[in-house]
């Protein structure tokens, strides 16, 4: 964990390490991405089966990628009765914060114009959810609940194999009411996403996180389908001043830190006893951890403590490292609030930690990473919908601005584009 002092001078240049962790573009995984790709797209399904037992070590037909409905109620027996009940909590909390995203579409009359925008939401999404260690149903239900209040009517699922599916995650997309969920990972899924088989159908934008395989292979579908984006690892920016509890700033600095060993946590303070305190937590509480050897090679690299000179320093560094989660552990986190430009999420005081985010309060976690919350949002209900414009003008009114359009049409060389308004206008007609 290495300390940073910048009390008398913010250096930037020591910034960068912290924004520029998003996943690198290899030749060599390109290229298998591609040629996996560009196969399921010629052969479907038997590709695709073909990929699942060589890399999944999993044997499937076309009659089995399906998850069955007896798999689903098994699932629902395999899983604690309460974990079901905090699910059903949370997927309310966050249909609540999504219905407040929703746009409607407007026309405008005025005098024999009308014009206007209709939104219309996507017809099918496919949403990848990692198995293994990292499967998580949170993410299933983040993914799909802002697709359902958008007015998606299908939305696909697709999961790796392995010996077993995850519980948690069928159940969590059954909630939700997802369409339709197949045993399919890697590149070779988000190929049957882009493309179609016989078997799993195409759709319009595939969304949800995975290893760098799945990353590149949706950077590469990007175009025939939209995608969410191409995330990195994780990443916790905490501002805290005097009034923060060591022992908190600690426990979600080592929160963010067990995600990835590319994951970051860093604190910026003016408070050089919070920071010792902290530095102090971050040792005990790390070895009473599962994931301590993960932990600990996250805050070794990419982990931080960053003192400055005052709160507005610390503002101005959160809004040059663009942080996925920004947490405000102080006094008065409102007042800071409007200084705050670039983030993900923003945590207020010392009762937000990051997990609430994560999984219950309502906002989305599906947010932009390594630096792109400068010009990124968090995932959202307009992600799922496509706006078009609609316009009518009367004769009369065309009559008035056809000079205009005539003349500007000209300048661009574009004769047939005056030609289209001049001729509505010729006596001849």
């Amino acid at each position: 964990m290495r300390i940073l002092d910048f009390t008398r001078g913010i250096d930037l240049n020591g910034l960068a390490e912290f924004t520029q962790r998003t996943v690198k573009d290899t030749g060599e995984v390109r290229q298998t991405v591609d040629r996996i790709i560009n196969d399921v797209r010629e052969r479907g399904d038997e590709a695709l089966l073909e990929y699942t037992a060589k890399l999944d070590g999993v044997q499937l037909t076309p009659d089995t990628l399906k998850v069955t409905q007896e798999e689903i109620d098994a699932a629902y027996s395999a899983i604690d009765s309460e974990l079901i009940r905090s699910m059903r909590k949370a997927i309310k909390n966050i249909t609540a914060y999504h219905e407040k995203q929703k746009q409607n579409s407007w026309m405008d009359f005025k005098d024999g114009v009308i014009y206007g925008q209709r939104v219309r939401p996507l017809d099918k999404v496919g949403i990848y959810v990692p198995g293994g260690s990292a499967a998580y149903p949170s993410s299933v239900l983040m993914n799909a609940i802002p697709a359902l209040v958008a007015g998606v009517k299908e939305i696909v699922m697709t999961t790796p194999p392995g010996k077993k599916l995850n519980s948690a995650v069928l159940v969590a997309a059954r909630e939700v009411g997802v369409s339709a969920i197949y045993r399919v990972g890697g590149a070779q899924a988000v190929a049957a996403l882009a493309f179609g088989t016989s078997t799993i159908p195409r759709v319009d934008k595939i969304v949800g996180p995975g290893n760098i395989y799945v990353a590149m292979a949706k950077r590469a579908v990007y175009g025939y389908v939209d995608i969410d984006m191409v995330a990195g690892p994780s990443e916790v920016l905490v501002v805290a001043d005097e009034t923060a509890n060591p022992r908190w700033v600690a426990a979600d600095m080592l929160s963010q830190a067990e995600h990835d060993a590319m994951a970051s946590s860093v604190l910026v303070t003016p408070c050089r006893e919070l920071a010792d305190k902290v530095v102090d937590e971050l040792k005990v509480q790390q070895n009473k951890l599962e994931r301590r050897a993960l932990i600990a090679r996250s805050l070794e690299d990419y982990g931080a403590i960053i003192l400055v000179k005052d709160v507005d320093d610390a503002l101005y560094i959160a809004n040059e490292v663009a942080p996925e989660h920004l947490e405000l552990a102080v006094k008065n986190p409102f007042e800071v609030l409007p200084l705050v430009r670039n983030a993900g999420a923003v945590f207020l005081g010392h009762s937000a930690p990051e997990p609430l985010g994560d999984y219950i309060a309502g906002p989305n976690h599906v947010l932009p990473t390594s630096g792109t919350a400068r010009f990124f949002s968090p995932l959202s209900v307009d992600d799922f919908v496509k706006k078009m414009s609609v316009l009518y003008y009367s004769r009369e009114r065309l009559e008035e601005v056809k000079d205009d359009i005539v003349r500007m049409a000209q300048v661009e060389g574009l004769t047939a584009h005056a030609n289209a308004v001049k001729v509505r206008f010729d006596e001849e007609a």
